[in-house]
């Protein structure tokens, strides 16, 4: 892959995290945590699977039993079908493989077209434009919420992966169109600085993240979620408490997006955060070596 001096039209930049696919071994589970708990929607459903709404699109995350209990791809959208030439012409550029979806894939995936490839630790990206989005269907919350999940033109929320090569993953989610960088400096005891990597590609403050130090067994170590109430926030955490399900990080808020959120173990044994009122992201760049409150870690693993 070579990055340097490849023309990058800003309007053929992805624009937002558009869906996940995760792998499980326990599907049961799984709808029970995503809807009962959290408060998606569930849709469909077989023995092989079944996907998960936040809002009017089609679905924002394909659950499938195949025993990975990690992500299966991740979905980046662009605008339309000349940003996906756009994009088609960069990758090419910088010696990034890729294939051109089959009009089958875009219809499994609800989507016009797609491009498919890998990131820089193999983990399978998508590149699409036309989600298929059913303002006929309502979202029905798996549990009563106050409010609802900030999608839109944030996206569906963020993700923090396990990226080996950091430098690697940077140039491949800046070439991407990302943009941002080192956000918070960390003394881990007995292991190298902790310098986490946070871009953004909307107005959420960060949509993919990665770093040093966080390469855990899985190539996922959390998908974030933000509610639009504070209260939906609240009655998570109850939920998650009067369950059992570990909590790992506490509550707490970040420096970086001013979010207040908590983390919790998922079937699979990675994690999802909860928050709420996270800012914008950036014009410009600066660091932090702490967040405001909270966060402590109460359970080890996890990637942490």
């Amino acid at each position: 892959m070579n990055t340097r001096h490849v023309p990058r039209d800003p309007a053929s930049d992805v624009t937002e995290l558009g869906y996940v696919g995760i792998g499980v071994s326990d599907l049961d589970a799984w709808r029970l945590y995503a809807t009962e708990v959290v408060g998606m929607e569930a849709r469909g459903g077989t023995d092989e699977g079944f996907q998960l709404r936040l809002d009017t699109w089609h679905h924002r995350i394909d659950v499938q039993k195949d025993g990975t209990d990690d992500v299966r791809y991740l979905g980046w959208r662009v605008a339309d079908a000349d940003a996906l030439e756009g994009m088609a012409e960069r990758l090419a550029q910088a010696n990034v493989a890729f294939q051109r979806g089959t009009e089958e894939e875009s219809e499994e995936r609800n989507v016009l077209g797609l491009l498919k490839l890998s990131d820089p630790a193999g983990i399978a990206t998508e590149l699409f434009y036309g989600p298929e989005v059913e303002n006929q269907r309502p979202f029905h919350p798996g549990r009563p919420l106050h409010g609802k999940f900030l999608t839109g033109e944030h996206g569906l929320g963020h993700c923090f992966l396990s990226e080996p090569d950091v430098d690697a993953a940077y140039g491949f989610y800046k070439l991407l169109g990302m943009r941002g960088g080192v956000e918070y400096k960390f003394e881990a005891p007995g292991g190298p600085q902790r310098r986490p990597v946070f871009l953004h590609c909307n107005r959420r403050q960060h949509t993919v993240s990665f770093g040093h130090g966080y390469q855990g067994k899985k190539r996922i170590n959390h998908l974030m979620f933000e509610y639009t109430s504070l209260d939906d926030l609240g009655l998570a955490l109850d939920i998650v408490q009067d369950r059992g399900i570990p909590i790992v990080r506490r509550l707490g808020r970040h420096s970086n997006d001013g979010a207040v959120s908590f983390y919790f173990g998922n079937p699979s044994g990675w994690l999802w955060e909860l928050g709420w009122q996270g800012r914008d992201a950036p014009a410009q760049a600066e660091y932090y070596r702490g967040d405001y409150y909270g966060h402590q870690t109460d359970v080890k693993g996890f990637g942490l």
